[in-house]
């Protein structure tokens, strides 16, 4: 079951053939330098004028987001580089999709900027929908910008498809929530 494999701690190469660790965050992971990683991550998207939320929250900000559901780090030695946090069904909401009972999301999906392209982030993508469909969920969403048109791009291209628009209060942009079946996930 992944859920163990990730308590463990799962070993998979980058496109490079270095061994990454993936694994749920633990208590002694340091919030700050993930923090600090998000806000690297989600510069580009706020130099082009969107205001993830990622790319300026704070360390508390950041605890509450990850108690929120279950959330995988990935290791490079022992510097984590890559995150990713699947919410629970009840702390998804705010839409009238992301109100219905069998809809969980995630967010907080980054990967340092030095690890981008290496194939780290679809492994993320992959153990999180292993997990919803672990987890017995009938879709799997997330929200961005209408303006990420690259970001929508390859979600669309990983299968997810347009649902509905959202207005949150601490964006600048009207964000399109996109989700797919998790009938359609592969492991």
């Amino acid at each position: 079951m992944l859920e163990q494999d990730l308590r463990n701690g799962l070993q998979s190469p980058d496109r490079t053939g270095r061994q990454i660790l993936y694994r749920y965050l633990s208590p002694g992971d340091d919030l700050e330098a993930i923090t600090a990683m998000l806000h690297e991550a989600y510069a580009p998207l706020a130099e082009a004028g969107m205001r993830f939320f990622a790319s300026h929250q704070d360390k508390s900000a950041t605890q509450r987001r990850v108690s929120r559901g279950e959330t995988i780090v990935t290791l490079d030695g022992d510097r984590i580089v890559g995150i990713v946090t699947l919410a629970e069904a009840a702390a998804t909401c705010g839409t009238p999709f992301y109100d219905l009972p069998d809809v969980a999301s995630f967010g907080q999906f980054a990967v340092r900027t030095s690890h981008q392209g290496l194939g780290i982030g679809t492994r993320l993508l992959g153990l999180v929908e292993a997990r919803a469909s672990e987890k017995g969920l009938r879709e799997l969403a997330l929200d961005t910008s209408e303006r990420a048109t690259e970001l929508i791009a390859m979600y669309r291209a990983k299968g997810f498809r347009f649902i509905e628009y959202a207005q949150w209060k601490d964006t600048n942009y009207r964000s399109v929530i996109l989700a797919k079946r998790v009938s359609q996930l592969t492991a």
